[in-house]
């Protein structure tokens, strides 16, 4: 039976030092791509996913999918990252919504799990992760994230 009562947690920690990027750096697509982070989602508090991510482009997905949000309609979060082009795998993290529910997955995920979310609890940790990723990267990076966003690149998918 599916527990629809899982619990999701996001945690990141910059892996670039606090000097790797500048505002000067906002065209500079090789500096963004630099910039990383040690990115864990965990699942009733077992890690789920873990892997080293370009946080910028990361960001820049979060973003652009929140951005598409509606009350009515909710559409699937899909994170592919330029350094890793095997897509045919599957997206590197996914929220897919059905029904009222949530589903995460990964292709990296560090174990298989059939987990199930309440939608709207999901969602909204997703929009927390946005918000709390875009405070934590301009107050360590000492950056203008929306002096960026535009050349943040994103793989384009067919």
């Amino acid at each position: 039976m599916e527990n629809s009562s899982n619990r999701i947690s996001f945690h990141y920690e910059f892996i670039s030092g606090k000097g790797a990027i500048s505002n000067k750096d906002r065209r500079d697509v090789s500096v963004i791509l630099t910039v990383e982070a040690l990115f864990t989602i965990k699942i009733n508090d077992a890690i789920y996913f873990e892997a080293e991510l370009a946080i910028l482009e990361f960001y820049k997905a979060l973003f652009k999918w929140k951005e598409t949000l509606t009350k009515e309609n909710i559409k699937e979060f899909h994170y592919y990252t330029i350094e890793y082009d095997e897509y045919e795998d599957g997206a590197l993290i996914s929220l897919i919504p059905f029904s009222n529910k949530a589903r995460i997955k990964s292709i990296w995920a560090q174990w298989e799990v059939s987990n199930v979310f309440d939608l709207d609890k999901a969602v909204q940790e997703f929009i927390a992760l946005e918000g709390r990723l875009r405070k934590d990267i301009e107050q360590f990076y000492q950056i203008d994230l929306k002096e960026f966003i535009k050349h943040i690149p994103l793989p384009c998918i067919k």
